[in-house]
């Protein structure tokens, strides 16, 4: 289960197989027409809250991770559109954030790595 992590302003390529945007809003100066986009899944985002508390600052990193978490714990049908996705190939997440270490897309993948080796119950057959 391969999963990529691309920025949305990188050129768009064969091996980045199923791309998915996994940012609440579209990135600035991207056209939808050429973005390659296969997938928006606002909904696996960060809540505009949290987003807006973190402001991509790296002081808050270890908090935005665990809030971050807490709510895919609690998004399991967001979730479960991506792990449908991972089963039959590569997936990139794509994002637009300038901070590439630090960024929603970075927890995302980490959580999604973490339920390919046991997911919960409710995901379990997804």
């Amino acid at each position: 289960m391969p999963i990529l992590l691309k920025r949305a302003y990188e050129p768009f390529s064969a091996g980045d197989g199923f791309r998915i945007l996994v940012d609440r809003l579209w990135p600035r100066g991207i056209a939808k027409d050429t973005a390659h986009i296969d997938l928006w899944l606002k909904e696996i985002a960060p809540s505009t809250a949290l987003r807006q508390w973190f402001g991509h600052d790296p002081a808050r990193w270890q908090e935005f991770r665990r809030r971050y978490r807490e709510e895919l714990q609690h998004n399991p049908e967001a979730v479960a559109q991506i792990v449908a996705h991972l089963r039959p190939g590569t997936v990139t997440l794509v994002y637009g954030a300038k901070d590439e270490q630090h960024n929603q897309a970075v927890v995302l993948k980490e959580y999604l790595e973490a339920l390919g080796k046991r997911p919960p119950a409710s995901l379990r057959g997804a």
